[in-house]
């Protein structure tokens, strides 16, 4: 690659480690997350890399904010990175009982934060089965569309949950009519 002034967030095509996008530049390399091979370090010179230039983009300005959130979630989609998801807050500090039919038997309480964190956790492993579906070299199209719909069918069992979110971007959404 001849072009040694590439910034963070530009998207790249390696021919041996495949898509993915600087996440770090230092003075002769550039650390870029690769969908397939996770964060690496590759030489600003490598005639591998190749820059994938978007078609039909209009120029925009993007804030560091609007940067940092599209580099989480690039990040979280490739390389299984979490993010920070807030409860809502009527839910900070409450509890969650589960009561047994049977009086005999001990209720079960939990701190509603560890039960939200394990909702996000299942639903951030769900993202990364995803993604490694969609990326699989060895699934038709036809399969990959049916694991999917699967996916997407668990996503749409977790909406219940979506009362705990406190930001409705964070929310799970199954199918759409």
């Amino acid at each position: 690659m001849e072009q040694t002034t590439l910034g963070i967030g530009t998207r790249l095509q390696h021919t041996q480690h495949g898509p993915g996008v600087i996440v770090g530049v230092k003075y002769a390399t550039y650390l870029i997350s690769f969908i397939n091979h996770g964060i690496k370090e590759i030489d600003k010179t490598d005639t591998k890399l190749e820059e994938i230039i978007p078609e039909n983009v209009t120029e925009e300005i993007e804030t560091h904010a609007e940067v940092e959130k599209s580099l989480l979630k690039i990040l979280r989609l490739w390389s299984g990175v979490t993010e920070m998801v807030p409860l809502g807050e009527k839910w900070q500090n409450g509890t969650l009982l589960i009561q047994p039919a049977d009086t005999a038997l001990k209720p079960k309480e939990i701190p509603i934060e560890d039960f939200f964190h394990k909702i996000v956790m299942l639903r951030d492993r769900l993202r990364v089965l995803e993604q490694n579906i969609n990326s699989h070299k060895n699934l038709s199209e036809e399969e990959k569309i049916n694991l999917q719909q699967y996916i997407t069918r668990c996503y749409g069992t977790l909406t219940t949950f979506n009362v705990l979110f406190k930001n409705k971007e964070d929310w799970f959404v199954g199918e759409k009519k």
